[in-house]
């Protein structure tokens, strides 16, 4: 990743049209008085639509039960279903588009939205309608993932490979025709999907345009990475179990790692996922929040590269890229946004620092960010 000191930047139409020194005199200047300028965040994993918080989790957890255990005692993702399921359309639209103006506020300029708090035809569409319509008239730019493979729901509990069929055979037919989706993710993990059921989910997936996607090896080595090498997926996420073969495959294949360190740390695990192997093996690493009513709440992605530097041990730079330029890739958008260039929207952060460094050095620190434009535009100042 390239730094640069004391240019312009010369924005037209919400298009960055080039960056030099002393390009231009213009009546319309942002003076940025020496601080530090960054490309917008770009947030490749999180799950906004859902209809209220389980802050009572929360509470089970720091009194001792697992997430694993909440789940089983029917908490976790099952407990989102019946909200979302129940909800109202303009209900939704109005908590989702309070959620994008949060991650705006942090400078996520970009966000991957997922659906999966429905888990039947007919709520899975609706939620990735209410990512559509906020979609059309918020400032953020938002990406749509179908994921109806993400638990089984209870009426399932006891056939669940009809639940798979009900994907395979209705679902993502529909979804492909409701044409908001691009990416097609899946919960491949002991207790929740297995390999054979996630290969069929994805190909199914594959057949109709959507693109795989995968939560991969979270909480136990259930060689999740294999099948996300050989479905290609463009992301296999998670991975704080992983395997060492896992990981050489994810790297001969070209599958981009995203790690979600916010999760760790605040379902209390010690477990984070191995980024120095995953760099050393030559794996493209993306870092992403994983924003969700359970197991993570954090829109910040300032404090998700605090998390990795400290706990990754990742360079703030490789941090930065991996919050940026890389999470672009995984979206198949980085010749639009992810990184400062000609060409590009101008997606882009002024912070009250004057170094990178402070990005993570500034933990709880929520006045670092000065402005916040997207497509040029500035569209949050604290």
């Amino acid at each position: 990743m390239e730094v640069k000191e004391n240019v312009e930047i010369i924005i037209e139409n919400g298009t960055i049209l080039d960056i030099g020194r002393k390009l231009s005199n213009t009546t319309k200047a942002i003076d940025c008085n020496h601080m530090l300028v960054s490309p917008g965040f770009v947030d490749s994993h999180t799950h906004p639509v859902f209809l209220d918080a389980r802050e009572n989790e929360f509470k089970m957890r720091i009194a001792g039960l697992s997430y694993e255990e909440i789940s089983k005692s029917g908490g976790g993702i099952i407990n989102s279903v019946n909200g979302v399921r129940n909800a109202d359309e303009l209900d939704l639209i109005r908590r989702v588009t309070k959620r994008m103006d949060k991650f705006i506020q942090h400078g996520t300029t970009t966000v991957e939205c997922k659906s999966g708090y429905g888990l039947n035809t007919e709520s899975e569409l609706k939620s990735l309608k209410v990512i559509h319509d906020v979609n059309k008239v918020h400032n953020i730019d938002m990406i749509a993932t179908f994921m109806g493979g993400h638990a089984f729901p209870n009426e399932f509990q006891k056939n669940k490979s009809d639940y798979v069929d009900l994907i395979c055979n209705e679902m993502i037919p529909e979804v492909a025709n409701q044409g908001i989706a691009v990416f097609n993710d899946v919960f491949c993990e002991n207790g929740y999907f297995n390999n054979e059921q996630t290969l069929k989910i994805l190909n199914r997936g594959k057949e109709y345009g959507l693109v795989p996607r995968m939560h991969a090896d979270e909480f136990q080595d259930s060689n999740s990475a294999k099948i996300a090498a050989e479905v290609r997926a463009v992301s296999a996420d998670h991975l704080m179990a992983v395997n060492d073969n896992g990981i050489k495959m994810l790297s001969e294949n070209n599958i981009i790692a995203t790690l979600l360190p916010g999760t760790t740390f605040f379902l209390g695990k010690t477990k984070y996922a191995p980024y120095l192997k995953l760099k050393d093996a030559g794996v493209e690493v993306a870092l992403a929040t994983d924003y969700n009513p359970g197991s993570c709440n954090i829109q910040s992605m300032p404090f998700i590269i605090s998390l990795a530097c400290i706990y990754l041990k990742m360079s703030v730079v490789d941090a930065i890229k991996a919050a940026t330029y890389t999470p672009a890739r995984s979206l198949m958008i980085d010749k639009e946004v992810g990184s400062i260039e000609i060409d590009k929207k101008a997606d882009i952060i002024i912070w009250n620092i004057s170094n990178m460094d402070m990005i993570p050095y500034t933990i709880t620190e929520n006045r670092i960010i000065n402005n916040v434009l997207k497509n040029g535009i500035p569209t949050f100042t604290p």
